[in-house]
């Protein structure tokens, strides 16, 4: 016999002839029965994770599918016992045949699984609701109500200041010239242009040339090189200042006369925003005592009455002269957010693990705004899961003290829905991308590549990159809607897109809105690659928040810098303490330096000192006094140790 044939089918063709002539219905009958089997034999582990929370769960039939709110709704009646009785009209055919003859053997478990699955899909999806969430309510309760839009949606656009976009073909017109516009004088300004470059890949490369600052000198000097201020000191400056400490209402007697005394005051804000603890900042003050702080902190210290401070505070800082100089442009103020991430060393829900940041421990970010003033004007906890991108919105509309003309961030604040909410409303969004080569640039079907490349353009639209201006047009109506919620502050713009992003298919409003987003990318991203004062407007503010974090750091010193409280609303309250003490501290700067300007006769002097300060940051703490002041006055006294008596003692 030969071991190794010659000619013919091999053994393993043969097998695989054989394979192939086996019934194949049969084999995915078999396949089907394994897995409906094992499905049906570990339903006991889900059960008891889940089971309990289906039965808890308050869901809103108005808003979500019928088919599976009739099977929860029988679920939940029956107490979690399944029949054949049961509606099973979320069951797909395919699936039915298995579960019937599931129930008929008396067995619940492949029903249980699969319904336990099928909410899970619908949530995800959007057609399941739950009546009391955040995260996963209908979008349309987020929104304006349907019945009120449609009754009263001119007035409401009014209202919003957007009557300018209520027509879509209007708006549609205007976008298309204009986003042709910018091609055109993009590649004008590309020609001859040193500071930017095409590659051989067709990608663009800028170069930023740097402005002169100085941020560690002017300012700090004009303060004063060897001294340093006692933090309750610049407290009680602006204290009287501002009357802040009038913010500072008990919770439940508002009409009260009876305030929080100055010296509570300060020390419940140091002790909460420079992180040393409410009772140990009771037990180490003199005077004041733990029990006493924590009640003023539990009764005074809400995040209504922080940000009241808050207000008022900024609200000098905004009446004086001298914080004018810093902006670029007397009528526009460009603004910026970056989040900065903190350990949270007790266990908390809301802190999330990451080891880039906390090695093996959790944290949060805390995410700020500041303006070209150097006003920290907003914050916000979020979790280091989170992208930054849904709460940039949230700082720029929920805020009474800052308007802003134009907004930056880093890479994580940037996303294309960012860019055509933020432009729509009226501010002009201008981030840091990275990468900004790979970025794709779209056009209208009006404007197509090929028109650009006949005139030679350098700088083109991505090749087949078309705005879906029929998707965006039969959205018109929800965008609208969506926009004046935000911008009339019904709704926080975190949660509506945090939960628009949450669908596991994405939902057609989401779709239009990164389509009107790629419009306005597309306008800034070719300012940004041939202007270049633009790109070191935007550089300079990201520069002005990456020093606020320094700032934070100096401020929120105790402790490691982590917080010792769990959860979000205590992190928030913590946080707007540091904020206040920042703001503080800035207004403070202002007043010392305006008062030592007012004295300056000589004219020459006064334009220099204007140089100085223009070209550094007022934004500079040397000259404070964070950690507190120590008493040696002691140190000639005798030990309070009987070292006689302690030899002497024997274990």
């Amino acid at each position: 016999m030969e071991i190794i044939p010659n000619g013919g089918k091999s053994f393993q063709d043969e097998l695989l002839d054989e394979l192939a002539k086996i019934d194949s219905i049969n084999v995915k009958r078999l396949r089907e029965r394994m897995l409906y089997t094992q499905l049906s034999k570990g339903y006991r582990k889900i059960q008891n994770k889940v089971g309990g929370i289906l039965q808890a769960l308050e869901f809103n039939p108005l808003t979500s599918d019928n088919s599976i709110i009739e099977a929860i709704l029988d679920y939940k009646h029956r107490n979690g016992r399944v029949t054949l009785k049961s509606p099973m009209a979320f069951v797909s055919e395919k699936d039915r045949k298995w579960v019937i003859a599931d129930l008929e053997d008396g067995q619940m478990g492949l029903f249980k699984v699969l319904l336990f699955k099928a909410v899970s899909d619908h949530i995800k999806a959007g057609s399941l609701n739950l009546e009391h969430s955040d995260k996963y309510r209908s979008i349309d309760e987020y929104l304006i109500h349907p019945k009120v839009w449609s009754e009263k949606s001119t007035e409401i656009i009014e209202r919003a200041n957007l009557s300018g976009i209520q027509d879509f073909n209007t708006f549609l017109k205007s976008a298309s010239e204009r986003l042709d516009e910018q091609f055109h004088i993009a590649n004008e300004k590309a020609d001859n242009n040193k500071n930017l470059r095409i590659g051989r890949n067709g990608k663009p490369r800028v170069v930023t040339p740097k402005t002169r600052t100085d941020e560690s000198a002017g300012c700090s000097e004009l303060l004063g090189k060897d001294l340093y201020i006692p933090l309750i000191n610049i407290l009680s400056d602006v204290r009287h200042t501002t009357k802040m400490s009038d913010a500072f209402t008990h919770y439940s007697r508002k009409t009260s006369k009876k305030g929080i005394s100055d010296d509570i005051l300060f020390a419940a804000l140091m002790g909460l925003g420079c992180n040393i603890g409410v009772r140990k900042m009771g037990k180490i003050s003199k005077g004041i005592g733990a029990d006493k702080l924590e009640y003023a902190v539990r009764w005074y210290f809400s995040k209504e009455n922080i940000e009241e401070a808050n207000r008022r505070v900024l609200s000098v800082t905004e009446s004086l002269s001298l914080p004018k100089i810093f902006l670029k442009e007397v009528d526009t103020l460009h603004t910026s957010s970056d989040g900065q991430k903190f350990g949270v060393s007790v266990p908390s829900m809301h802190a999330r693990y990451s080891y880039k940041y906390f090695g093996t421990g959790k944290g949060v970010s805390a995410y700020s705004f500041i303006d070209e003033k150097s006003r920290l004007f907003y914050n916000t906890i979020i979790s280091t899961s989170e992208r930054e991108a849904g709460y940039v919105l949230d700082g720029l509309m929920h805020n009474s003290d800052i308007e802003s003309d134009i907004h930056s961030t880093d890479t994580h604040g940037y996303s294309e829905i960012i860019f055509g909410i933020c432009n729509t409303l009226g501010i002009f969004f201008a981030p840091r991308i990275k990468n900004y080569g790979n970025q794709l640039l779209y056009t209208f079907k009006t404007n197509r590549r090929k028109q650009y490349e006949k005139k030679g353009f350098v700088l083109l639209p991505s090749k087949g990159k078309l705005i879906d201006d029929k998707l965006l047009g039969s959205q018109w109506d929800n965008i609208l809607r969506l926009l004046c919620t935000i911008k009339l502050r019904e709704s926080k713009a975190s949660e509506i897109l945090a939960r628009l992003s949450s669908y596991s298919k994405q939902h057609p409003l989401y779709r239009a809105l990164k389509e009107l987003g790629r419009i306005y990318k597309t306008i800034f991203l070719l300012r940004y690659l041939t202007e270049t004062p633009l790109r070191q407007a935007i550089t300079k503010q990201l520069n002005k928040v990456e020093l606020s974090h320094d700032f934070a750091n100096a401020v929120f010193f105790a402790r490691n810098r982590e917080f010792k409280v769990a959860t979000k609303d205590e992190q928030q309250i913590a946080l707007s303490c540091r904020h206040l003490i920042q703001n503080s501290i800035i207004l403070w700067n202002y007043l010392s330096i305006s008062d030592k300007l007012s004295k300056v006769d000589d004219k020459s002097e006064y334009e220099n000192l204007l140089d100085v300060i223009r070209s550094s940051s007022v934004m500079t703490w040397q000259h404070i006094n964070m950690l507190g002041e120590y008493d040696f006055s002691i140190s000639n006294k005798k030990s309070s140790f009987d070292m006689k008596r302690i030899m002497k003692f024997k274990i």
